[in-house]
């Protein structure tokens, strides 16, 4: 039998949600075509870099003078408006409800309302601990949001493992001093530079006793450069 591809012995996962728990990548895209339209604005530019980021954050960055408190909150409004398409990752569901509640959270740059209906259209139970958009002063790829959850969790950043579908998203894993793991359904291994990923949650096998959570990738295909 060769050997797992990866193994986390652990006290939590943090999980992502848009791209990782919940496939929303049409509903987003939808949005923000409606929003560059709106404004007469090209969305090619802007979906390249809202993956995975705060809508506010997105907004400062392309268009400085369109971020204002009345922009992101009818941003949001009808992101909340459509639920079209929304569904689970592979193998999300199975794995979630083999953790314990105490050792997992969702870390996401959603805002909460936007995160419990995702969660709900996806069929996916909402954790103890969210950390959303509306919870940090700073988004990914800043650490702030999987600290909190830690630190909610009452467990150490070494202790953890992340969940992430985007380049921000490793990067606030690795700045938080955590392992992560990436999901390739929105970027490619090269492109999310994780040591380790996998394209969906089908591959994993959990355990857990005394506290400690053994989580196994099965073995999959490796980049050509990785």
């Amino acid at each position: 039998m060769p050997d797992p591809l990866f193994e986390f012995h652990g006290s939590a996962i943090l999980f992502d949600m848009d791209g990782t728990l919940v496939d929303s990548m049409a509903h987003d895209e939808r949005q923000w075509h409606r929003w560059a339209a709106r404004h007469g604005l090209d969305p090619a530019p802007i979906l390249k870099i809202s993956h995975g980021r705060r809508t506010d954050d997105i907004l400062r960055e392309i268009a400085p003078h369109l971020a204002t408190e009345e922009e992101i909150a009818r941003f949001g409004e009808e992101e909340l408006s459509d639920r079209e398409g929304i569904c689970a990752v592979g193998g999300a569901a199975r794995l979630l409800v083999t953790l314990p509640p105490d050792s997992w959270a969702l870390v996401t740059s959603a805002p909460r309302a936007l995160a419990k209906l995702r969660m709900e259209c996806a069929g996916l139970s909402l954790p103890a601990v969210v950390v959303s958009a509306d919870d940090v002063q700073h988004g990914k790829p800043n650490p702030e949001g999987l600290l909190r959850a830690a630190s909610l969790l009452r467990v150490a950043p070494a202790e953890c493992l992340v969940m992430e579908d985007t380049p921000a998203g490793i990067q606030a894993a690795h700045a938080a001093g955590m392992q992560a793991v990436g999901i390739t359904t929105t970027y490619s291994w090269d492109q999310l530079r994780a040591a380790y990923c996998a394209p969906d949650f089908t591959g994993m096998r959990l355990v857990h006793d005394d506290g400690t959570l053994h989580l196994t990738i099965e073995p999959g295909p490796r980049p050509l450069t990785a």
